[in-house]
């Protein structure tokens, strides 16, 4: 028996709930929504947990949305009036339960609160968009505010201006000599062989200048589930750091490591998500901070930390293992890059001590210990990237907290 054909009314509601799924922050377009309807077509309608597993493979690309499509699934398909309604009040006036709440919940609570009206209203004409550059005060409001508190367009907002970021780069003397004629050198062996092109006399000198290259830039991010909200910014970030510097590499990790170095150069943003979700096995998981070092130490430390390299750490330090192993790993991390920088978005709290055993472990063998929770960080971070070597011990290597902010 064939599956049944899907209703006169269908289309206009699976219609809804894409631009639900869009308003939350999903990348839901026509083509997810011709995608969903074309899936409902092939199964029984009649039943809940195969529509929502057929419209979950057509319209949910990457593994953080899942959580946030079922949320959605649940209250639209329930009652789109009524529990459009509910839930908004709920989750914007603070009823909801006082377990903590699923991520992306305050999305989709305004994109409840905003979406279509019920079936038989008409939907009044949307206003003309206006595309005016943000003020003064909104963006100072903006590089303010932490990324775990900003909403759907808050976080829009911050990718742009992410995207924007001047990115200077941090130009280093190498061995290499290039040809310069106001250079201090005297390169006499191009010298000489100019003197060829007329009898070997020797006519001009050739001079030349030291080679200046931006030293690699290693970036090792944490993506367990105290790092969730942070990591999905933080990745628009390195992605941004991939495509404006050469040698940057990044790893991902949660309880395993994994090299995105080659997904993230993809010009298009979305796209180097998308391929990156796909490739990371275990976002918002558990974290092994110190078997994650451990394995980049071991397989790609004299791959990539060659030539005076930089060292990005984010990761808020809450190990699963405790501090097993993990001092050691810090310590031959430390010493194979020439700056270590620790970025933790728990320093966003002025009361922050060092009391869980991780990072305790960590802090001796960091150069650097800052914040990363918002976009006045990232723009500090940048600034620091294009200043010169810091000697060791000028940050958090001698055990204590010394912010940056």
């Amino acid at each position: 028996m064939g599956a049944p054909a899907p209703g006169r009314a269908l289309p206009g509601n699976l219609a809804a709930f894409a631009r639900l799924l869009r308003r939350a922050g999903l990348p839901v377009g026509p083509g997810e929504t011709l995608a969903g309807l074309a899936a409902l077509s092939r199964i029984d309608i009649g039943d809940r947990t195969q529509v929502q597993a057929a419209l979950r493979a057509v319209m949910v690309h990457r593994h953080e949305h899942a959580e946030l499509f079922d949320a959605a699934f649940a209250i639209f398909w329930r009652d789109p009036a009524a529990g459009r309604m509910a839930a908004a009040a709920a989750l914007l006036d603070g009823l909801s339960p006082p377990e903590k709440p699923r991520p992306g919940s305050r999305r989709l609570a305004e994109a409840l609160k905003g979406d279509s009206p019920p079936p038989g209203q008409e939907m009044p004409p949307e206003p003309p968009r206006i595309d005016a550059a943000l003020t003064a005060s909104e963006r100072e409001r903006l590089m303010a505010m932490d990324f775990e508190a900003m909403s759907a367009a808050e976080l829009a907002a911050a990718r742009e201006e992410i995207r924007r970021l001047v990115l200077p780069l941090d130009e280093r003397r190498t061995r290499r000599w290039r040809p310069d004629p106001r250079g201090r050198r005297l390169d006499v062996r191009a010298s000489l062989r100019r003197s060829l092109r007329t009898g070997g006399e020797l006519l001009s000198l050739v001079r030349s200048r030291p080679r200046l290259r931006p030293p690699p830039l290693v970036a090792i991010c944490d993506i367990s589930g105290s790092m969730a909200r942070y990591a999905q910014v933080l990745l628009h970030f390195l992605h941004a750091l991939s495509n404006h510097r050469e040698r940057v590499h990044c790893f991902l990790f949660g309880t395993r490591l994994t090299n995105v170095t080659r997904q993230l150069r993809h010009r298009d943003a979305e796209v180097a998500l998308e391929m990156v979700g796909r490739l990371v096995p275990d976002w918002s998981g558990g974290t092994r901070i110190g078997e994650a070092i451990a394995t980049f130490n071991r397989r790609w430390a004299r791959r990539v930390l060659a030539q005076g390299a930089i060292v990005l750490l984010i990761t808020d330090g809450l190990d699963r293992d405790g501090a097993a192993g993990l001092s050691a790993a810090m310590e031959r991390l430390h010493r194979s890059s020439r700056r270590l920088i620790w970025l933790n978005p728990l320093l966003r709290y002025a009361g922050f001590e060092p009391k869980s055993q991780g990072i305790r472990a960590m802090l001796p063998h960091v150069d650097e210990f800052r914040p990363v929770h918002n976009l006045h960080s990232l723009r500090e971070l940048v600034s620091a990237l294009a200043a010169g070597r810091q000697e060791r011990g000028g940050g958090a290597g001698d055990g204590r907290i010394r912010r940056r902010r």
